[in-house]
């Protein structure tokens, strides 16, 4: 192996690690906004996840929402255990003075 090969290997490794750096400056700077503008395009979707809580390695409680109506999904081994309407949040209301 001559000089000129290690000079060309240095080379290379050098053209890599720059394109990668130069890469990560890229997702660093234009990445967050990207994926904000991209989320706000897809914000018409009908069904989201609200809130997930494990309950044991096996079993776990889902809350979808899905036009406008919120749902309790029990999930667990891979199925559908049981689902139910959740009826919305009612702030309490100020008595009247």
């Amino acid at each position: 192996m001559g000089f000129a090969d290690l000079f060309r290997m240095v080379a290379a490794l050098a053209v890599t690690l720059g394109l990668v750096g130069l890469a990560a400056y890229a997702l660093r700077k234009f990445g967050p906004d990207t994926l904000r503008r991209l989320q706000n395009a897809k914000s018409a979707r009908r069904l989201s996840v609200v809130e997930t809580l494990m309950l044991d390695p096996a079993r776990r409680l889902v809350l979808v929402r899905l036009d406008g109506e919120e749902r309790l999904l029990l999930l667990g081994e891979g199925r559908l255990l049981s689902t139910h309407p959740v009826p919305p949040l009612s702030t309490p209301e100020e008595p009247a003075s």
